[in-house]
């Protein structure tokens, strides 16, 4: 078994150190909280003081940190200890750009990174479930691929451009935060309208979110919004959906009636409601202008 460190036991990297002492690996773990990492010894996962402690010995070190300026800081902290065949593998949600800057700057400096960022909780972490994402030097991903499908469900990697999977992370993100928020909004509307939110919820289930993706999503991408919704009458529905939340806080629907408005001004109005997207795939100089009127909740 692997002899690694984890650099970061907060609620997703506990749970991975965790997984992987129980699997068998011999594990260091370092958390700038100390009582984070001793919450793991129960598991079996040795307690560091430093990160330069942590690593030493390490074949593997992940990093589980809160953003790229933590990144830099614990990498420069766990240098000292770091073998020249350990691998640094990155699960943090970082900036593309800087995450590009950092595995240019570390590979020039022999330092063996992959960025890995994952979509899962703590729970799927513990259970190998989820999604990984990996980015980085192909016969380096190949060292370590049997070893990371070993704490997921799903293992991609999406090639060696060294700044892919942070935005494909945020692509995700992008998704899960919006879904969020249009689910705030319906239960908003469900309030407003004396519905209650379990049952709207349950209500829902009906949509098929993947094949929405894949058919209309795709057809976006491409350009193609011949009408099957017409943007005019979702800016209408979008009006009902405002005027029935009443008072109600909303997280997004104001936003998107503006964008509707804006587009709809532009002569847009006859096309698919996915037009939403054309800015993102016409060329710069056809681009509707980004400017979106503030709206108070109430708006139409």
């Amino acid at each position: 078994m692997a002899n690694i460190a984890f650099l970061g036991t907060g609620l997703l990297g506990g749970a991975f150190a965790e997984a992987a002492a129980k699997r068998g690996d011999t594990v260091a773990a370092w958390n700038r909280s100390p009582e984070k990492v001793l919450a793991l010894a129960e598991f079996g996962v040795r307690p560091a003081s430093t990160p330069a402690e942590a690593v030493r010995g390490a074949s593997r070190v992940h990093l589980v940190l809160k953003d790229d300026a933590v990144v830099e800081e614990v990498v420069s902290a766990a240098r000292p200890g770091l073998s020249a065949e350990a691998v640094l593998v990155d699960h943090t949600t970082t900036s593309p750009q800087r995450t590009a800057g950092r595995a240019k700057r570390l590979q020039a400096e022999g330092v063996k990174y992959l960025h890995c960022p994952v979509f899962m909780g703590p729970p799927a972490a513990r259970n190998a479930q989820g999604s990984m994402m990996v980015a980085g030097p192909r016969d380096l991903f190949e060292q370590v691929r049997a070893e990371l499908a070993k704490m997921t469900g799903r293992l991609e990697y999406l090639g060696e451009r060294s700044d892919l999977a942070a935005v494909n992370k945020l692509f995700g993100n992008a998704m899960i935060i919006g879904v969020m928020a249009v689910n705030a909004d319906i239960l908003t509307m469900a309030r407003a309208s004396g519905v209650d939110g379990g049952d709207a919820m349950k209500l829902l289930k009906l949509l098929d979110l993947n094949a929405m993706v894949a058919g209309r999503g795709v057809k976006m991408a491409k350009g193609d919004f011949a009408a099957s919704f017409e943007l005019a009458m979702a800016r209408k529905d979008v009006g009902l959906m405002v005027e029935l939340a009443g008072s109600g806080a909303l997280a997004v629907l104001p936003s998107i009636a503006a964008r509707m408005d804006q587009l709809i001004a532009a002569g847009h109005g006859a096309r698919d409601a996915s037009v939403m997207a054309v800015d993102a795939v016409q060329s710069r100089g056809e681009q509707v202008p980004r400017a979106v009127p503030v709206m108070t909740p109430g708006s139409p």
